[in-house]
């Protein structure tokens, strides 16, 4: 596609680097590699101590734009200024070491000009983990209606797959928080659903690295402290004074996926997740699909639950069962793999208890 006869950009890639000599020329090749070629890229470099300025400096391409930050400010700050700057009618969002398919700026761009409504559409992705190329752990379909109930008890996008539309960002104040480090991007989702609604292309449109120098693994303590701080205000409408205790339950064992000590927390985690989604459904108009894949995607995350509190011995089988809300059934896992997940649980407190002996 032909760049438009604008001044503007249809599209502008921010993105905040820090340290990302090594990965970024990568990052940077799959944007020459679009099929829709009308964009600008934003780079905000964090005072870099490696070769990021001068690979930014030397780079063929003159739709990227470096601005040098005098001082470190972190990646929030820096992300700020790059859309600051952005000209383009679409925002799209990029970190300095995910990878673009060819197709990902065409797909969002249509997708947003066909849904004048939709404020932001992201992309399934995948993962890639050193030179493997693994699925991604999302839910594999979705729609509008269960991705606004999604972001009430995990994140389900990726913020390198995410396009935004301007004016609807715009009338945020900050764009992103500082405030909020490491779990802005689960903020900004939030804050945005309620201007309109969002939405995903359930197409892998890009690669996201994980490796051990990602902002997610080295800060998770951060990223999870402010992602109770999110939920907690998103449950307050319907959980009142117990916002803070859900929100606690939700980060813990849905989002962090640790397994519960005792079968009371699985029921406290139940009867939260029964009293929200209730007072979701009441207040969205949802269709009869929207409902059915509202309850599936909860019921999933609950057998996930299980299954790994079963593992690590802190929960029974029928523990599990007896205080399982019914309607959250025992979602995609089934009746065989929860009994594998206790036998695994059976095994190592045999393990356990042989080594107390010893």
């Amino acid at each position: 596609m032909s760049r438009s006869s604008s001044a503007d950009p249809t599209v502008s890639v921010i993105m905040a680097a820090y340290n990302g000599a090594d990965l970024l020329p990568a990052t940077l090749a799959t944007l020459q590699k679009q099929t829709f070629n009308d964009f600008e890229v934003i780079v905000v470099d964090d005072c870099s101590r490696d070769g990021t300025r001068d690979v930014l400096r030397t780079w063929p391409d003159p739709r990227v734009r470096m601005i040098a930050l005098e001082e470190n400010g972190g990646p929030v700050r820096a992300r700020n200024r790059a859309f600051a700057e952005a000209r383009g009618r679409y925002v799209a969002a990029l970190d300095q070491d995910d990878l673009c398919l060819p197709e990902r700026f065409a797909k969002q761009v249509a997708y947003l000009n066909a849904n004048p409504e939709t404020v932001l559409v992201a992309s399934a992705t995948e993962v890639l983990e050193g030179a493997r190329l693994l699925p991604s752990p999302h839910v594999a379909h979705t729609t509008p209606a269960l991705l606004r109930w999604l972001i009430r008890i995990e994140n389900p996008l990726v913020w390198s797959s995410v396009m935004i539309r301007a004016d609807a960002a715009r009338r945020l104040q900050p764009f992103t928080r500082p405030d909020i480090l490491y779990a802005e991007d689960f903020d900004l989702y939030h804050r945005l659903s309620m201007l309109g609604p969002i939405a995903r292309i359930d197409t892998p449109l890009l690669a996201y690295r994980r490796h051990a120098g990602g902002a997610s693994q080295r800060y998770e303590d951060t990223m999870l402290a402010n992602a109770r701080r999110v939920l907690t205000g998103a449950y307050a409408a319907a959980l009142g004074e117990d916002a803070r205790v859900a929100a606690d339950l939700v980060v813990e064992h849905l989002m962090h996926r640790q397994p519960v000590p005792d079968r009371s927390t699985l029921a406290r985690l139940g009867r939260f997740l029964v009293r929200m989604q209730e007072a979701f459904l009441a207040e969205q108009a949802c269709s009869a699909a929207d409902i059915r894949m509202v309850r599936w995607a909860t019921a999933r995350r609950w057998a996930d639950v299980s299954r790994a509190s079963l593992r690590a011995g802190t929960l029974t089988f029928g523990g599990a069962l007896s205080v399982r809300p019914p309607h959250l059934g025992l979602g995609h896992a089934g009746i065989e793999q929860l009994l594998w997940a206790r036998l695994i649980g059976r095994a190592r407190r045999l393990g356990k208890r042989h080594t107390l002996a010893a």
